[in-house]
C-alpha cells in the first residue's frame, strides 16, 4: 500500500508517502519565522499558513516519492489532539484527496504517530516504554502492541517543551527555545544553580514543570547582574532531564520492561539523548531514538501509524478533528 500522510496539528505543515514503514518522502514546512515575534504559536496565524502551504507540500511529497496521485491506496490525516483550526486545514485537504481518488480516509491520533515513530527505522520488540516529550505533551506510555497503550505517567501542568520555550523567552533567546538552550548548555555547568526537581504528592510518577519555570523567574529577578546564561541554560536543562530520566527508570524497574523509546520534538535534545544512552547502558536494555526528522511533528509518523494499524486490521479513528484526544487510559498500579 502507498499511503499519503498529512500532518497539521500545530505549526508544521507536513506530507509524506510511505510503503510499509519505508518512507518514500517526508516534506515539512516550518512556521518558526511566523511565530518567533510572538514567542509562541499563534493559532490563527498557524491555520492561515497551513492553508497557504498545504497544496504545495502535498504535491512535493508525491513528486519526491516518485509516484502519481493515482498510485495512492489511502490517505491518512492527523485528527487530534491539536489546534482545531490547524487540524481542519489538514482534514479538509485529506478528505478532498480521498474523495477525488476514491480511496479510504484514515484518521490518526497525533500521539499514536509519535509513539510509533521509533518503529520507522528500528526494530523494537513489544512491549516497550515510550517517553513522549514535545511542546504540547509530556507523558510516558507502555506500548504493548500497535493500538494497545497504557499511560504510565503524564505531566500535571506544563510540558517539558513548553518549559524550555518559556525559559528561553525569559532569557531573551527567541523561539523556539529548546534548541537555543541545548546549544548554550553545551560545555556549561549543569550544577551551577540548584533548580528544583518537582515531585507530585501521592503520585511519584507524575511530571510537573510549572514550579521549575517559577524558580527560574525568581532566580533571574534576584540575580540581575550576575547571570551566566550558559550555566543557567545547563542547570535548567539538567533539571528537566533529571525528571524525565527518573520517571523512565522507575517505570522500567517496576514494569520490568528493558526497552525504551523517546519521541517528540524534545527527544532531539542532546543532553536527554546522552543521559538516556547512559541509563540504558546501565540497565542493559534497548534504547530507540528516532532520527531528528521524525522527532518533530511530521507526516511520516502519521502514515506509518495508519499502515501499522491496517496491517493488523485495526479500526481507524473517524476523520473528525478533535482538539483534545487522549491516547490511552492511565495505568493506576504505579501511582
Amino acid at each position: 500500500m502507498n499511503i499519503l500522510g498529512i500532518e497539521t496539528s500545530c505549526d508544521d505543515t507536513s506530507a509524506s508517502v510511505v510503503v510499509g514503514t519505508r518512507v518514500l518522502s517526508n516534506v515539512v514546512s516550518s512556521q518558526d519565522d511566523v511565530h518567533a515575534a510572538y514567542g509562541g504559536v499563534v493559532p490563527e496565524l498557524a491555520a492561515r499558513r497551513h492553508l497557504e502551504s498545504i497544496q504545495s507540500i502535498v504535491t512535493r511529497a508525491i513528486e519526491s516519492a516518485g509516484i502519481d496521485y493515482g498510485d495512492l491506496d489511502a490517505v491518512a490525516v492527523t485528527r487530534g489532539p491539536g489546534l482545531v483550526g490547524s487540524l481542519l486545514v489538514g482534514m479538509a485537504a485529506a478528505e478532498g484527496l480521498a474523495v477525488r481518488l476514491d480511496v479510504p480516509l484514515l484518521g490518526v491520533s497525533h500521539l499514536e504517530g509519535h509513539v510509533l515513530s521509533p518503529l520507522i527505522e528500528t526494530r523494537i520488540e513489544f512491549p516497550f516504554l515510550c517517553l513522549l516529550v514535545s511542546g504540547g505533551h509530556t507523558a510516558l506510555y507502555l506500548v504493548r502492541d500497535v493500538g494497545d497503550y497504557l499511560e504510565v505517567a503524564a505531566t500535571r501542568d506544563d510540558s517539558a517543551g513548553e518549559a524550555f520555550d518559556k525559559a528561553a523567552k525569559m532569557l531573551g533567546l527567541g523561539y523556539p527555545g529548546g534548541r537555543a538552550i541545548d546549544r548554550l548548555a553545551k560545555g556549561a555547568r549543569s550544577d551551577a544553580i540548584a533548580f528544583p526537581r518537582a515531585r507530585v504528592r501521592r503520585d511519584d510518577m507524575a511530571f510537573s514543570f510549572s514550579g521549575l519555570k517559577t524558580a527560574l523567574w525568581d532566580y533571574l529577578r534576584s540575580h540581575p547582574a550576575t547571570i551566566d546564561v550558559e550555566d543557567v541554560c545547563a542547570s535548567f536543562q539538567e533539571a528537566i532531564v533529571d525528571a524525565l530520566m527518573d520517571r523512565c527508570a522507575r517505570a522500567m524497574d517496576r514494569l520490568d520492561v528493558p526497552r525504551l523509546a523517546i519521541a517528540g520534538g524534545v527527544s532531539a535534545n542532546s543532553r536527554l539523548r546522552a543521559r538516556a544512552t547512559e541509563m540504558l547502558e546501565r540497565h542493559g536494555g534497548q534504547l530507540v531514538l528516532p532520527a531528528p526528522a521524525f522527532c518533530t511533528d511530521n507526516a511520516a509518523m502519521i502514515a506509518v501509524a495508519a499502515m501499522l494499524r491496517a496491517e493488523r486490521a485495526l479500526p481507524h479513528d473517524p476523520p473528525v478533528a478533535v482538539a483534545r484526544l487522549p491516547l490511552a487510559p492511565r495505568m493506576t498500579a504505579l501511582a
